[in-house]
């Protein structure tokens, strides 16, 4: 009877010539980790190959350790083509940064800056003037603040003025964001009390009056950017809200949720509110993000009463929920581009996806066309079909902007369409760059909004990994 070859010992495997190389590229504590975790695979009965031939494969194994320590090595977080159609994806990141951001990103990386030093005095500054001055020009506010998400502001907001008290808010408005993330949980954490008034669909003036009592410490709106009620509805205006609360001697606070500095008709968007409308109306603090429609890095903004942010800065939970210097530039640098609204679209990476014209996208659409047919083999049919993209990350959650796709469909799957779309998504998930696209009745979309570059789809598609019966 043949007798099986001795697993080598973990000494032995260091020292062979694939080990070395890898300890000479990487060091030896991740190579060793690696070792162990393949021999204890091999023990358990993977691997099986490298044992079969009355010998130990060890070149089988070398390719087996460089592959396992190169994937440890490699980014978890990478670069991906979004063609889902969603310009804010949120799971793809949201707002994609403009040139001028990354650039003071990297400054702010690579060197030491005056993040908290007051060059003229020469003494410890605040972090938060880099960008205050800014918000307060674009938005019409008296003062400014930023933490590190729109969440952190409104939880912010409310510990700072209503712990221990009561805090009025619309049941319409009581929403709950991606991730079972709602609003009054955020509002319990905080330590205030949910007071709703009105109903899912009506509330009026005077459903708020009635609510206020000794214990009320602020008048609330939500912006409900992810839904919208359509149909027998009415909710009360800022500006009716806002002679209440000034009536009781109350603040007025608004979560405009995406928020934006700009009015995107001027863009042929549809309207959205702005924080400078909010203010305009008389609502004391307003708090939105930076990194959706705003198109900067993740950030929760504040703007409003001067009072008011001074208390809010004294909050403990402030420096908790502080922005870093990398973001902080990324922010100021977006802001700054602000300053000239008719350059915006050319300078603003999701101003201009949001606006980019249909005909335009169905272009690079037929310049793609022969290309991802080719790739597709006898996998699937490929078309040029008209769909609509959506803006994402709650903002316009009804509106959709007319655009053009590349429409995959399995060849002869029968029953097995879901499935075989399913593959066909993964396949291209796989690519070095992986593209990501949607799924809509059995057929695999690439909505082509976002893809600025058609060479980074193009030069890839070679390395693309059909399902059986492919190509």
């Amino acid at each position: 009877m043949q007798v099986p070859p001795p697993i080598p010992s973990v000494d032995r495997l260091l020292r062979s010539p694939a080990a070395l190389a890898e300890i000479g590229r990487h060091g030896r504590p991740l190579v060793l980790e690696t070792i162990r975790l393949l021999l204890e695979e091999l023990r358990s009965g993977k691997h099986a190959q490298w044992v079969m031939h009355g010998e130990f494969d060890g070149q089988a194994f070398g390719l087996q350790l460089a592959a396992r320590v190169a994937a440890l090595l490699a980014p978890s977080q990478r670069r991906v083509l979004n063609l889902s159609g969603t310009v804010l994806h949120t799971n793809l990141g949201r707002a994609t940064l403009p040139q001028s951001a990354l650039e003071a990103l990297l400054v702010a990386a690579r060197e030491p800056t005056n993040l908290e030093y007051d060059l003229a005095r020469g003494q410890r500054g605040e972090r938060d003037r880099h960008v205050a001055g800014w918000l307060c020009r674009l938005t019409g506010a008296e003062a400014g603040t930023v933490v590190n998400n729109n969440a952190a502001a409104v939880l912010l907001m409310l510990n700072t003025l209503a712990a221990r008290k009561e805090v009025v808010v619309s049941r319409g408005e009581l929403i709950e964001i991606g991730g079972t993330f709602r609003l009054p949980d955020i509002m319990a954490r905080a330590g205030c009390k949910l007071v709703e008034v009105g109903t899912t669909n009506r509330t009026h003036p005077d459903d708020y009056a009635r609510a206020i009592g000794p214990r009320t410490a602020a008048l609330m709106k939500v912006h409900t950017s992810n839904y919208e009620v359509q149909g027998f509805t009415s909710s009360v205006a800022e500006e009716a809200l806002a002679g209440l609360a000034r009536e009781k001697g109350i603040p007025l606070i608004s979560d405009l949720g995406s928020g934006t500095l700009i009015d995107l008709e001027r863009y042929g968007l549809p309207h959205e509110r702005t924080a400078r409308e909010m203010i305009e109306r008389g609502v004391d603090l307003v708090s939105f993000s930076g990194d959706k429609l705003l198109g900067g890095p993740q950030a929760g903004l504040i703007v409003g009463k001067q009072a008011l942010i001074k208390q809010v800065n004294r909050n403990p939970l402030k420096r908790a929920l502080r922005m870093d210097k990398l973001r902080l530039a990324a922010l100021e640098a977006v802001l700054r581009l602000y300053a000239d609204p008719d350059r915006l679209q050319e300078s603003l990476p999701t101003l201009r996806w949001l606006v980019r014209p249909a005909a335009e996208i169905e272009r690079v659409a037929q310049e793609l066309l022969p290309a991802l047919r080719s790739a597709a083999g006898n996998t699937a049919n490929v078309e040029l079909v008209p769909c609509n993209s959506q803006i994402g990350s709650g903002a316009l959650p009804a509106d959709l902007l007319p655009s053009f796709a590349l429409a995959l469909k399995p060849r002869d799957a029968g029953k097995r369409a879901g499935r075989a779309v399913e593959q066909l998504a993964a396949a291209f998930r796989a690519l070095p760059v992986p593209v990501i696209g949607r799924i809509q009745e059995n057929v695999l979309l690439f909505d082509l909004r976002t893809l600025d570059d058609p060479a980074a789809l193009s030069s890839q598609l070679g390395e693309l990994l059909l399902p059986a019966g492919g190509k």
